[in-house]
């Protein structure tokens, strides 16, 4: 369990990067990417992860990885989108514009591109299991009560706003702004 976790985690906070990198690059207006309230994580990522690392061993290398894992990833992206919308009324993004889209949840470049991010992110979830071994339970503990308070409080904000944007505006003081969500 503690390895899903530190999977889930990484893979969550190094998603949060790529997004904020992602927003520089293109020069995103929506440069406050948010997927939680406190803590720096987009879970769609360390989902993704998760479920490509659970493919078994053989479809996690060359081209099986590129094909089995990006439909995995994508597949995952497509039912976190629907559970948003779904359960929260909220869309996490909008894919309606961009070549081969499905609903506006998935697109064909996207997809491509999660294929080939699959390649270091597998040899780098080793590493991560590792550096994770060594932490005491006791610390995969107390993140674990600060993770699931910070995501239940986030569901429950998008379950009673319905507005994505009033979470990427709600940041705490820490981020180095102030909290600006008034309603």
């Amino acid at each position: 369990m503690a390895e899903f976790l530190w999977i889930f985690w990484s893979f969550s906070l190094l998603g949060w990067v790529l997004e904020r990198l992602f927003a520089a690059v293109t020069r995103s207006p929506r440069r406050r990417r948010r997927c939680l309230l406190l803590l720096p994580l987009c879970p769609v990522y360390g989902l993704g992860m998760a479920a490509v690392l659970a493919l078994p061993p053989s479809l996690r290398s060359g081209w099986l990885l590129y094909l089995w894992g990006g439909l995995t990833a994508t597949s995952v992206e497509y039912i976190y989108h629907w559970w948003g919308e779904t359960f929260l009324g909220v869309s996490f993004w909008d894919y309606t514009g961009v070549f081969g889209n499905f609903c506006g949840r998935v697109c064909l470049p996207f997809s491509l591109a999660w294929g080939l991010l699959l390649f270091p992110a597998v040899y780098l979830a080793p590493l991560i299991l590792e550096i994770a071994g060594h932490v005491p339970i006791i610390v995969t503990w107390c993140l674990m009560l600060v993770f699931a308070a910070d995501a239940v409080c986030s569901l429950r904000f998008l379950a009673v706003t319905h507005d994505l944007e009033a979470l990427r505006a709600a940041v705490w003081p820490v981020w180095g702004c102030p909290v600006s969500y008034t309603h």
